[in-house]
């Protein structure tokens, strides 16, 4: 009887493929383990496996598996519910969640090896020029890959050589798949247990009685291993006693010493002894409030204001769940914040604590995915960004997402297009786990769901210690610029507020949420702006590099000396980004040590560390950023914050612009302040009394939430409808035109709901591809299946239409 196995593979296949394997197979094999498996024309992919079966595939005729890659699942089978879930949720195929959700070191492909035929005959044949490189590479080399080939003959295209040697019998391909994993292994030396007894010491010294270098680090040795009594590293041992590496392998060729590896984990954190800490009365009111409400809901919003130390109540809510036995997973909007954060649970929890985020490398994410998978004692905390929630969980018990309002726990591209907060509250479901959304800004649909009895709610309303909420002032910029008060982007009231900030020995943030030098260029003369040839967007001017740069596609030039349509050189710059802050306040204060903190400078693996440490000791006095510095960074010594301009945050053709705008202010305002000395914010803005200014300046949220909310209702936007956008993509304007018209009559045809669109979006073209979008709007109570079943019936109709085939369509469930 013929066994059989179902196999998701790292592509956007609408259903999973079927594999035969034999008997024994079907009795090692289980689900989630990964097989190496072929998939179109010679490649073979990694693909995991879901279910084992005895029914053959109906329309194709199964191929048999490569390989078996794993001696056990490393995926569970609560992960593959999840990710089931966050398919049918947000409208993709599973084979994107099993890419975007494995370590890419766990996503093999094969590489195509190239071997030359024994029956070959040079004579018999007449070569090319390249063709006879690559088979006289092959008469000194067993084997060659592709991209060795492409070296040999110094060209990226290689394929049309390698056919004609296929044609000619010369060689032969096959497919070959390694695994990429490597475990980190240290190097041991250890003395042979004969020279370890005393009768045979004299023995040993008159074996290195002519060795005298060999013969210090043998009395050395002895020496380290009285004094630490653990197993001696050889990097360790040559630096602690100067011996070389020829005096080692001489001794370990003698069989004196004996060398042995150990596996080592790439990271490791250290307890601090000094970690403990007490709550204030608030604060442990607070986490009184969030035990009780987990009694009666899973989840509990902790609405706590900038600086209540939130932080300190999350570490002691961690320490109930991990001393339970439970793991704990912690959520963060940014990487930045993962830096300050690891600091201060290392110090609390030492080495149970594993981090989780895309600038760790392969192995470092691949051995943390191994702890979670073995329930290890190394990460029953783990610290990470969106995708820590697709860890292997064996015991979960408490998520805690901090920041929980921040746009960036939504993935935009690629597919899966989800919300990690609201994929965090599913997956705590399937662990009947508890989660803690915590913000001093929560998002509107969480907030309406707390005070409307879903959610439990705890409210911190004091600074820790004690410490006045920052001081918030506002400053008219049509009014400074009037009278000429303006010193490059910096009224009088900033600059004299930064320079009594700094002549206190404090230090100073500036937030301008724009990167680059400036948005645009414009011709003085004619107007023109250089655009972007594949983009509708502006070219973005950076002085330092002196070159014009797309946001969008990457595409630069060198900033021009001219104008491209008139030829005038009377080009001005228009706009201001971070990178034209940072050089008026070094042209402002001279004598300052000013930073940037955007994209452009944290794109290292350690650019958030090396800013961050470097802002906390001290050594920068001003640091100029864009959104990154508005998310829960705590800084003692941050007397002042600045924000250049509030409108530009205001005036965005998003629903949630209002909202948004006053998040960020009052996060960024929150950063001011924390310890000892009241802070101050100063706002530059050319609409002071704009009732979100207002709010901001009061801290009100409650009237910024009224006042959304009946908007919402209004204008029929969440909480109280679901969105949907499709997002239609073609490099032909007409094509596009007439496809997008088709889906937008079938869907209002078909969905007895609102349906917007086609609009061209702010940005019409990216990357060559015209772009139109579709909304369609969901009442709360309509069935949310039911409508997208009813969509993707739609979607498929319209791919089976020949003259629209080539329009790409995403979905994008909750856009926002």
């Amino acid at each position: 009887m013929p066994f059989f196995i179902e196999v998701i593979l790292p592509l956007a296949l609408p259903k999973p493929f079927t594999y035969a394997i034999n008997e024994a197979e079907y009795g090692f094999i289980k689900k989630g383990m990964r097989v190496a498996v072929p998939f179109g024309r010679n490649k073979i992919y990694t693909g995991l496996v879901i279910d084992l079966h005895q029914t053959p595939p109906q329309l194709y005729q199964a191929k048999e598996i490569h390989q078996i890659l794993d001696d056990f699942p490393i995926v569970t089978e609560i992960q593959l519910k999840h990710w089931e879930w966050i398919a049918s949720y947000y409208m993709c195929s599973i084979g994107d969640v099993y890419k975007s959700a494995m370590p890419s070191g766990y996503l093999l492909e094969s590489e195509t090896i190239i071997t030359s035929k024994k029956d070959f005959s040079i004579n018999d044949t007449q070569l090319s020029d390249e063709e006879y490189l690559v088979y006289e590479a092959l008469q000194t080399q067993s084997a060659l890959k592709i991209q060795e080939v492409a070296a040999i003959l110094n060209k990226k295209t290689t394929l049309p050589v390698i056919n004609k040697l296929i044609a000619k019998n010369a060689i032969s391909l096959q497919e070959e798949i390694n695994e990429k994993y490597k475990p980190k292994t240290i190097r041991y030396i250890r003395m042979q247990p004969e020279f370890l007894q005393e009768d045979n010491l004299s023995g040993l010294m008159e074996i290195l009685s002519r060795a005298q270098k060999q013969r210090e680090a043998v009395m050395y040795y002895f020496q380290l291993q009285a004094r630490e009594k653990k197993p001696i590293a050889v990097k360790h041992f040559m630096e602690a006693s100067g011996a070389t590496a020829a005096v080692v392998k001489s001794l370990v060729d003698k069989d004196i010493f004996e060398e042995y590896h150990l596996e080592e984990d790439r990271v490791q954190f250290e307890k601090a002894d000094d970690s403990a800490f007490g709550l204030s009365p608030k604060q442990q009111e607070a986490f009184d409030g969030i035990k009780d409400s987990f009694e009666e809901f899973q989840v509990t919003l902790l609405h706590g204001i900038t600086s209540s130390g939130k932080t300190e109540i999350y570490i002691k809510l961690i320490e109930e769940f991990i001393n339970s036995g439970k793991q704990v997973l912690y959520l963060l909007p940014e990487i930045a914040l993962t830096t300050q954060l690891v600091v201060r649970l290392t110090a609390y929890f030492g080495n149970q604590v594993a981090v989780f985020h895309s600038k760790y490398s392969n192995n470092e994410r691949i051995e943390t995915w191994q702890h979670v998978l073995e329930d290890s004692e190394k990460a029953r905390v783990i610290i990470g960004a969106r995708s820590a929630l697709f860890l292997p969980f064996k015991d979960l018990g408490l998520i805690v997402i901090d920041e929980e309002h921040e746009q960036t726990f939504k993935q935009q591209d690629p597919a899966p297009r989800y919300h990690a907060r609201d994929a965090a509250i599913v997956l705590a479901g399937m662990f009947d786990a508890k989660v803690l959304l915590g913000s001093a800004t929560p998002g509107i649909e969480t907030y309406y769901n707390a005070i409307g009895g879903k959610y439990g709610y705890v409210e911190l309303k004091e600074r820790y210690g004690n410490v006045m909420p920052p001081e918030i002032v506002l400053v008219d910029l049509k009014d400074k610029y009037k009278r000429k008060r303006m010193t490059g982007h910096f009224s009088d009231t900033l600059n004299e507020a930064i320079a009594e900030a700094l002549s206190e020995g404090r230090q100073v943030i500036l937030f301008q949420n724009r990167r680059g030098f400036s948005p645009w260029v414009e011709c003085m003369t004619c107007g023109h702006v250089p655009q972007c040839p594949q983009c509708d967007v502006s070219l973005t001017y950076y002085k330092f590099k002196n070159q014009l740069r797309c946001h969008y596609c990457g595409y630069s030039i060198a900033n021009p000396t001219h104008c491209h349509q008139c030829h005038s050189t009377d080009l001005s710059t228009k706009g201001f980004g971070t990178e034209q802050i940072e050089m008026e306040l070094k042209e402002l204060f001279p004598t300052k040590n000013v930073w940037r903190m955007d994209q452009d400078t944290t794109r290292g693996k350690f650019g958030y560390e090396k800013i961050i440490d470097a802002f906390k000791n001290k050594e920068i006095d001003i640091l100029v950023g864009t959104q990154m510095l508005a998310k829960g960074l705590h800084f003692d010594n941050v007397s002042l914050v600045g924000i250049l301009n509030a409108d530009n945050m205001l005036y965005q053709p998003d629903f949630r612009a209002f909202e948004r705008a006053f998040q960020m202010m009052v996060q960024v305002a929150g950063r001011a302040g924390r310890k000892d000395v009241r802070g101050k914010v100063l706002i530059q803005t050319y609409n002071p009394l704009h009732n979100i200014i207002q709010q901001v300046t009061d801290n009100d949220y409650p009237a910024m939430y009224k006042e959304q909310v009946y908007e919402r209702h209004n204008f029929k936007y969440p909480p109280f409808y679901r969105l949907i956008r499709l997002t239609l993509r073609q490099r032909d304007y007409e094509k596009l035109k007439d496809g997008a018209l088709w889906v937008y009559n079938v869907l209002s045809q078909n969905l007895n709901m609102p349906v917007l669109g086609p609009e061209e979006p702010a940005i019409s073209r990216i990357r060559n591809e015209y772009i139109r979008t579709i909304m369609i709007k969901l009442p709360q109570g309509n069935s949310l299946g039911g409508t997208k079943k009813a969509i993707r019936k739609i979607l498929d109709s319209f791919d089976a239409v020949p003259q629209y085939k080539s329009i790409k369509i995403t979905v994008n469930v909750d856009p926002y």
